[in-house]
């Protein structure tokens, strides 16, 4: 085992820790409520929140909202993902697209994307489309980053290998571009859905009536606050799995890809 790695009962103790603390929190929560130590309108008891979860779930107002929010995370992804990985892998592959390329992207890139919604908004209309193009926008220059960077990371002695083998075009995507930029591409795919989840939330809160930032907005309207905390739970776990679920994803397509620990 390399240095840097956990072993299985450390990863053990680490997830017994989390848990021991998330719960310690939110008993120290629980009972701060129950007691009047902080105010129940803002802050009202987890066992609240969760009795208010659980009955959003069976009336169906959670389920129309996350599937509303999750089809537009996932078609935005999906477009600007793979817009980005295409763009990626040929400025990584070609000097010319690169330098063309590279200060655009850079320009572009720091801008805060619901700072442009209004331009969006003029060009394609307050439908689903702009909101669409929102999303796809924001998880495409996550992907177009790290996919460049995993393509100029890879080694100089792959290339030349290629090279003398007379690998060209498809033949060179796959044997050296796409197993050497993997693993840059998928932390790019993980960056690119974390920050998309966040501006799918904030696009629905701005212009939607429908879709889980809809209703975490109206809930804060209404001061039905145990609903817009429930929200938030569903959006934590929501986060928790698309993470976990990626980095499965990357250890299974790129076995010799270790992360790094502390």
């Amino acid at each position: 085992m390399t240095a840097g790695q956990a072993t299985p009962q450390l990863v053990r103790d680490e997830r017994w820790l989390s848990a021991i603390v998330i719960l310690g929190a939110l008993a120290l929560w629980e009972i701060a409520a129950r007691a009047g130590w902080m105010s129940g309108l803002f802050f009202p008891p987890p066992s609240t929140i969760l009795l208010t979860l659980g009955r959003m779930m069976v009336t169906g107002t959670l389920w129309s909202a996350l599937v509303l929010t999750l089809s537009r995370l996932a078609l935005g992804v999906l477009i600007g993902a793979s817009a980005g990985l295409l763009l990626g892998w040929t400025m990584g592959a070609s000097r010319g697209v690169r330098v063309a390329l590279e200060p655009i992207i850079a320009a572009l890139h720091p801008l805060p994307k619901l700072a442009i919604f209004p331009i969006v908004l003029v060009l394609l209309g307050i439908g689903e489309a702009s909101k669409i193009a929102l999303v796809a926008l924001t998880a495409f220059f996550p992907l177009v980053i790290n996919t460049l960077a995993g393509v100029q990371q890879i080694d100089h002695t792959y290339w030349e290998a290629a090279a003398n083998y007379g690998a060209r075009g498809w033949a060179l995507v796959r044997r050296v571009i796409l197993p050497g930029s993997l693993p840059m591409v998928m932390v790019g795919l993980r960056l690119a859905v974390n920050t998309a989840f966040v501006v799918t939330i904030a696009i629905e809160m701005l212009s939607a009536r429908a879709g889980l930032g809809a209703t975490i907005w109206l809930a804060w309207q209404t001061l039905r606050v145990d609903e817009l905390y429930a929200i938030l739970i569903v959006i934590a776990f929501l986060g928790i799995v698309a993470n976990s679920l990626l980095v499965t994803v990357t250890r299974r397509l790129a076995p010799w890809w270790i992360e790094v620990r502390a």
